[in-house]
């Protein structure tokens, strides 16, 4: 059985969400790993989407956005040290 064009799209979105996660683990700069958390729960709210759960997909893009900026603030609010 061949393959569709979802399937192609679901497996990109696989393949995206699994780099955000690595990058996330290698990412040094506490900003930029931050930044790599949106586009991580970006992708898991459409993944939930492609999968016909739009209630996940709502409370995970609600979800992220708000750990984003509350880790955002902290990261503002704080001195860095290291520098």
């Amino acid at each position: 059985m061949p393959y569709t064009a979802l399937d192609y799209w679901n497996m990109v979105l696989m393949l995206i969400l699994v780099v955000t996660a690595l990058a996330m683990y290698f990412i040094k700069d506490l900003l930029h790993a931050v930044i790599v958390f949106g586009a991580y729960s970006l992708m898991m709210a459409l993944i939930w989407l492609q999968m016909n759960s739009p209630d996940l997909a709502i409370t995970e893009a609600a979800a992220g956005i708000g750990m984003t900026v509350l880790m955002m603030a902290v990261i503002f609010r704080t001195s860095r040290k290291g520098e």
